[in-house]
């Protein structure tokens, strides 16, 4: 399939064009590999590094992909550090330190809302990571139009470059996908309804009734409410009512035919 502005590929979301990860003299296969996989995971596909020390190709690489083939199979490899972006509207840089420069700094959360927005434009941009001993060095932040900062805690800072790309990674793909931030799996249940919860309410309290488990016929109505908002508060479903019901059955002895 083409790779083309408006041909895009299933792995991406649905986007022709996501962010160009750009690694900066990466030292170890393993990290490339993680770094990899940890694109895939956020439909990121381009992948070039700049004087990789150990050359290219790499098993450890491959290894460390864990899957991640198409990363991997296209990533590109540069000499210089300009040529690996000479192609890109926008380029962001990541670094813990933004040093003297006078830049746009971006959280990754704040950064994913202008990939997108970028992207949308028909525009290409990347987003580059250094070494992973020292990180970028002055002349890469010159580079950029914009820096990307992650706040972490001040004492500690560190993160390893698969981690690094992650964090990126991340933000951008939850900027476009709408995924509740909560939701209940019901698998082939459904939602108890009142009528349910009204049903089973009447059960337990005949039941607890005839246990005397109402002890003080005055406490009856607020001890009932109170057993009444405990499971109402659990959300439950259809067949954990029927269940329920098949408990206090079994309990007294029986055995429970449900009507419904």
């Amino acid at each position: 399939m083409s790779d083309a502005i408006g041909a895009a590929r299933p792995e991406t979301g649905g986007v022709a064009n996501p962010p160009v990860i750009i690694l900066i003299e990466p030292q170890l296969g393993e990290n490339i590999g993680k770094a990899a996989r940890a694109m895939l995971n956020c439909g990121l596909v381009d992948l070039r590094l700049v004087r990789p020390r150990d050359g290219w190709p790499n098993e450890r690489a491959t290894a460390n992909a864990a899957g991640a083939d198409i990363v991997i199979d296209n990533a590109k490899v540069f000499e210089s550090d300009e040529e690996a972006v000479a192609d890109l509207n926008r380029l962001y840089i990541t670094t813990a330190r933004t040093r003297d420069a006078i830049k746009p700094v971006f959280t990754p959360k704040g950064l994913a809302p202008e990939l997108r927005s970028v992207v949308a434009k028909g525009e290409k941009v990347g987003v580059m990571f250094g070494p992973e001993r020292t990180g970028v060095r002055n002349e890469h932040i010159a580079m950029g139009d914009a820096v990307v900062t992650v706040p972490l805690n001040p004492g500690f800072t560190s993160l390893n470059l698969a981690q690094a790309v992650l964090l990126i990674g991340y933000e951008w793909w939850q900027a476009g996908v709408d995924v509740p931030d909560y939701q209940m799996l019901m698998n082939d249940t459904f939602p108890a309804r009142k009528e349910d919860m009204e049903r089973l309410f009447e059960h337990l309290e005949a039941e607890l009734d005839a246990s005397g488990f109402y002890r003080v016929a005055a406490k009856r109505p607020n001890m009932a409410r109170n057993i009444r908002n405990i499971f109402n508060r659990s959300n439950l479903t259809h067949q954990e009512v029927q269940t329920l019901r098949g408990m206090i059955v079994a309990m007294r002895g029986g055995k429970y035919k449900p009507k419904d």
